[in-house]
């Protein structure tokens, strides 16, 4: 079997092919760089990703907060983590960069915001003060 799918490693975003045999890679082709052959090996045994999605937010000038994890998480965690944003709430304020879970499922990686939310009501300029 053959897979194909484009490497994220670096900016030149080669074409890999990767030729699987009984449960094994066999070869794999496409990639300009060293670390092309990382990235086709790790997509192929552990896939990761970034998980970007929202947390509920009370008492904030916004009903939800923009989070992602710091590092990549293994795909296959994916839903476990994704069972614990959903019965995630946290209180405002709620600053960017701010850990809103550590060490998420046991993966390593914290949840952190990436907007910020002020409580209800609060304008910007008051919040400087």
């Amino acid at each position: 079997m053959i897979r194909e799918f484009p490497c994220v490693s670096c900016p030149l975003g080669c074409l890999l092919r990767v030729e699987l045999r009984e449960g094994g890679i066999q070869k794999i082709e496409g990639n300009r760089c060293p670390r092309g052959e990382a990235y086709a090996r790790e997509e192929i045994t552990d896939p990761k990703r970034v998980l970007a999605t929202s947390v509920k937010v009370l008492g904030g000038d916004y009903p939800l907060v923009s989070v992602r994890t710091d590092q990549p998480i293994p795909k296959r965690l994916i839903p476990e983590i994704m069972e614990v944003v959903r019965k995630l709430c946290v209180e405002a304020p709620v600053e960017i960069g701010q850990v809103l879970v550590s060490n998420v499922a046991g993966t390593g990686a914290n949840l952190i915001a990436t907007r910020r939310v002020l409580p209800s009501g609060q304008t910007f300029a008051q919040s400087q003060r």
